[in-house]
């Protein structure tokens, strides 16, 4: 199949076609095993921006929550002995709109045990350099949003390594605060990072952040210096994916989740229940893991230069 940047209805569906093959055939090679996991789950997930679909049966009882992620039922698989497996999948969020969001998506996540966040990032470098190269060989659109196909000496700007910066160095530079001064507030350090450090993050090339707060780890364990070993990685101010060495204690994630449903609850936001089954299976021994949660849809906007993600969906909601 000849892969261009052709935004026709057909040529969308080549392109996503080609990109989702492409994207099989990268894993499969690695001896990653595709899964599949329920759209309807038991929990959502409990971070405070995610809001979810409820789900009810026709006598109006609640059965559950679109999943706005495949995460737990994954890493529940990661227990089982599944050790190397990925997934593409939609993704439901309900209050996502803009040309960065739409309330249906298409994500991919991969898990690694035995592996950390630095092994997973360099899956990350990989597989999109991969994808990059593929397309501009095929013809595909030399320009990514500005970034020019090959750079110094002929080096491409996917080419690993990325550049790995820490969130404490890129918000001295581009916003000069320290990140020390920010400490508990959560609403200060997004809006500095929205308006002055985001925008300018991957200019030159995808770039990875790393070393979060701690009150931002999610399901990350924390590292040796205090920090959530968490990972973004991000193009032209654009954020691709968010992956984490995975916290595997089941006790301190149940008080995570506990201080989630808190924060919710003070903000009068839904209180969705915690996944119980994901917690024992945690208690029952995952092991060390990283894994990775990447938009399928702004990777392919970026990748073709396109304007949004709209602009490389065959249905968006805008024409449903």
């Amino acid at each position: 199949m000849t892969v261009s940047a052709d935004l026709s209805p057909l040529g969308i569906l080549k392109l996503r076609a080609w990109l989702l093959r492409s994207i099989r055939r990268f894993f499969e090679v690695r001896d990653f095993i595709e899964v599949e996991t329920p759209a309807v789950v038991p929990s959502p997930g409990l971070d405070l921006h995610l809001s979810a679909f409820e789900v009810n049966d026709p006598r109006g009882t609640r059965v559950g929550w679109l999943a706005t992620s495949p995460e737990y039922q994954m890493k529940r698989l990661l227990v089982a002995g599944a050790e190397r497996i990925f997934q593409l999948s939609k993704s439901y969020r309900a209050e996502e709109r803009g040309a960065l969001h739409e309330r249906e998506f298409t994500m991919l996540e991969w898990y690694r045990a035995h592996a950390t966040s630095e092994d997973v990032m360099r899956d990350t470098e990989e597989l999109v350099e991969h994808l990059a190269t593929t397309l501009l060989k095929k013809g595909g659109s030399p320009l990514l949003h500005g970034v020019k196909a090959t750079g110094a000496r002929g080096r491409s700007p996917f080419s690993p390594p990325w550049p790995r910066r820490t969130v404490k160095s890129v918000l001295r530079q581009y916003a000069s605060v320290e990140l020390d001064t920010l400490t508990g507030d959560d609403e200060a350090f997004f809006r500095i990072w929205v308006d002055q450090v985001q925008p300018r993050l991957g200019s030159d090339g995808p770039v990875f952040v790393t070393d979060w707060p701690a009150s931002m780890a999610s399901l990350a364990k924390l590292k040796p210096n205090g920090m959530a070993d968490r990972f973004e990685a991000f193009l032209q101010g654009i954020e691709l994916c968010n992956g984490f060495g995975e916290l595997t204690e089941a006790g301190e994630q149940r008080r995570r989740f506990e201080r989630d449903q808190a924060d919710r609850r003070a903000t009068d936001k839904p209180v969705y229940p915690i996944d119980e089954r994901f917690v024992e299976a945690l208690a029952s021994g995952m092991p060390d893991s990283g894994g990775n949660a990447l938009g399928i849809d702004r990777l392919l906007m970026l990748l073709v230069n396109a304007d949004s993600i709209q602009a490389v969906m065959p249905f968006p909601e805008e024409r449903l």
